[in-house]
């Protein structure tokens, strides 16, 4: 755990100290290093406990991949921001690299706490650095709107966990991951407990987000820039989802009356945010409402409280991390030659950047989840959970997919087919910087084809 931990926090004084000249290769070289090295976390996914162990750290197959695609992410952030940032002061560059790594750390800590109150002063610790990011860096006026949106929306969330946790600390006696799983389950008998139930889930459920407390999430994907939309789209709702799966095996089985009304809204949401989707048009708000409605998916995957649902949410959480930030990369590289994110003012771009062409394509099958991508497996793992738990989910969960596909197909066909708008004359060529950065994405995507097992966590 501390070979990953001391070089990210070193990558702050390397982020201060490094010539003006080497500022970026330096940083960017050092979280490449420290993303190679978390590899060796994979190496233990085959047993099912803890390893790495000691009383505040440690990893199991449910948090290696998550702590691995949150130290992949650093050095692609910092390859994505290069431009964006090249006209700021020398300072405030320093300084964004520094909240990135930040935000690397509280999510490590989050990811591998084994106690829960560490991880949830974690979980809010992220708070900080991405509203930073989004209010100082973001492209338009109405980011502060967008900030006060995530910061209120979140913390509202996180409060009745706070509650919820120390009660359970009190009636249970401990709150560590190693020893509350052999404490007998809390009975949900009176209402005050079904009120617990509810704060206990609430704040990730407010995180994934939910189709409901979503309004948060498309105004800070669209406000924050691409660092800050690549995070939140990556790793950040990945912790609403992570959450839930430590707090639900905790919970009674009682559970599956109470989460009802959830599964219930998470699924309509799937539908309704595609639906939002398919009339969008600014690029970055249509991307930000499919991540409402895969995590939809997801949401609905572990509230059953299968094998089956809990291994489809994780898989799906993490294919949609690399295509959903593979998607806002793409948004980005448009918006920095057209300085428009309207689909309509820049379509056509096959004529002009074909290259770019095969990278959106990838990226948009793998947003539709094409076989034999791992988004498609976790979905249909997911599918199958659901409509074995009762069959007429696969009306929602089926309707979601076709306009899943539906709305990927016209994003794609949107900004690449079609004639050059007359409006544009002259475009920037695709840098070397960009192909690398998208190459990062999707080739993990599909190298983790012929590896699945790192990625299904638990059911192994």
């Amino acid at each position: 755990m501390l070979k990953v931990l001391i070089p990210t926090l070193m990558l702050v004084p390397t982020a201060w100290m490094a010539p003006h000249k080497w500022l970026w290769p330096t940083t960017l070289m050092h979280s490449l290093l420290i993303a190679l090295t978390s590899f060796f976390w994979l190496l233990n996914t085959a047993e099912t406990g803890w390893s790495s162990l000691n009383f505040y750290m440690a990893t199991d197959s449910l948090s290696t991949p998550l702590l691995v695609l949150t130290c992949w992410l650093l050095p692609l952030m910092i390859l994505a921001s290069q431009n964006h940032t090249a006209s700021e002061p020398l300072n405030r560059q320093r300084m964004y690299l520094t909240l990135l790594t930040s935000l690397q750390v509280f999510l490590i800590l989050a990811f591998g706490a084994t106690e829960i109150i560490m991880f949830y002063v974690m979980f809010e610790a992220t708070l900080i650095p991405t509203l930073i990011l989004i209010t100082r860096w973001g492209n338009q006026t109405e980011r502060l709107n967008a900030g006060v949106y995530f910061l209120f929306y979140t913390l509202a969330g996180s409060l009745p966990l706070l509650v919820a946790l120390l009660l359970l600390q009190n009636s249970t006696g401990t709150l560590s991951l190693l020893t509350i799983q052999y404490s007998d389950p809390v009975e949900l008998s009176s209402y005050a407990h079904k009120l617990w139930w509810a704060g206990c889930l609430l704040a990730f459920l407010v995180k994934m987000p939910l189709y409901g407390v979503h309004l948060w999430l498309p105004k800070a994907h669209v406000e924050a820039p691409i660092a800050g939309s690549m995070i939140l789209a990556a790793v950040l709702l990945k912790l609403g989802g992570y959450g839930m799966m430590r707090m639900v095996v905790m919970l009674e089985p009682l559970t599956k009356e109470l989460s009802y009304p959830f599964i219930v809204f998470a699924l309509w949401g799937v539908i309704m945010t595609g639906s939002i989707c398919l009339r969008q048009t600014d690029l970055k708000s249509l991307i930000a409402y499919s991540s409402v409605s895969h995590m939809g998916l997801v949401v609905g995957g572990i509230l059953i409280q299968t094998p089956w649902g809990f291994s489809g949410a994780l898989i799906l959480m993490i294919a949609h991390g690399l295509a959903s930030s593979a998607l806002f990369c793409l948004a980005n590289t448009s918006y920095e030659r057209t300085h428009s994110r309207t689909m309509l003012l820049a379509r056509g771009l096959q004529m002009v950047l074909p290259l770019m062409t095969a990278w959106w394509f990838i990226a948009s099958l793998a947003n539709l989840a094409l076989p034999p991508l791992p988004n498609l497996m976790g979905e249909l793992m997911i599918i199958t959970s659901l409509f074995n738990w009762s069959w007429w989910t696969i009306i929602l969960t089926g309707a979601g997919t076709l306009i899943t596909a539906s709305y990927s197909l016209y994003m794609f066909l949107m900004s690449q087919r079609g004639p050059l708008p007359a409006h544009i004359l002259a475009l920037a060529p695709s840098h070397t910087r960009e192909h690398l950065l998208l190459a990062l994405h999707l080739l993990p995507l599909i190298l983790l084809i012929l590896k699945p097992e790192l990625i299904w966590g638990w059911a192994s």
